[in-house]
C-alpha cells in the first residue's frame, strides 16, 4: 500500500488508540514500515503520541521492528539525531516544554533502537562518524537541519564508539 505522510499518521493514531489482536496489529505496523511515507508518519505519531505504548515493551512490535525494512529502522535512527539536537535548540530558545517533549522522543527512540543494533549497527556507526567529523554517509543530513558542534556532539554521545545507543 502507498500512504500519504498524513494518513499514515492518521492511520497509526487510530491503530493505537484501541486494542486489537497481536496479528492484526503486527501486519498493520508492518504495512506502514513498508513504505518511505507509511514509515515517516508511523513514527512520528508512535514517538510524538501520549500513548504509553512507545514507553513500554511491546513484544509484537518489538517483532515486526526487528523484520522491518532497513529504511524504516533508519528513520528511527534519525529520529534519535534529531530530537536530540532539537532539545537543545528548544532550551536556547528558553522553551523548556519543547525540550521536554524532544528529549521524550529521544528517549523513547533510544528505546526501541538499542535491541535493534545487529540491524542498524552500519546506520548508527555511519552517523556517529559524520557528527564527529562533518563528512560521511550523515553529513548532508546533518548539515541540511543546520545542527551545529553542541547538537552534533549531544547527537554523537547518543552512541558508543561502535555505534550502540546509550
Amino acid at each position: 500500500m502507498t500512504w500519504t505522510f498524513e494518513g499514515a499518521i492518521a492511520h497509526t493514531q487510530e491503530l493505537l488508540s484501541q486494542p486489537r489482536p497481536d496479528g492484526e496489529f503486527a501486519a498493520a505496523v508492518s504495512a506502514l514500515l513498508t513504505d518511505t511515507n507509511g514509515a515517516r508518519g508511523f513514527w512520528v505519531a508512535f514517538l510524538t503520541g501520549e500513548g504509553a505504548i512507545a514507553d513500554q515493551e511491546h513484544p509484537t512490535l518489538r517483532q515486526v521492528l526487528a523484520h522491518a525494512p532497513l529504511p524504516a529502522l533508519e528513520l528511527l535512527v534519525k529520529n534519535l539525531a534529531m530530537s536530540t539536537a532539537m532539545a537543545l535548540t528548544h532550551r536556547r530558545q528558553g522553551n523548556e516544554a519543547q525540550a521536554q517533549s524532544s528529549e521524550r522522543v529521544a528517549r523513547r527512540s533510544r528505546f526501541w533502537l538499542q535491541p535493534l543494533h545487529p540491524r542498524t549497527h552500519a546506520l548508527t556507526h555511519a552517523l556517529v562518524y559524520s557528527a564527529r567529523t562533518g563528512t560521511g554517509d550523515y553529513a548532508e543530513f546533518l548539515t541540511k537541519w543546520g545542527y551545529d558542534q553542541e547538537q552534533r556532539q549531544a547527537i554523537a554521545e547518543c552512541f558508543d564508539d561502535n555505534g550502540t545507543v546509550i
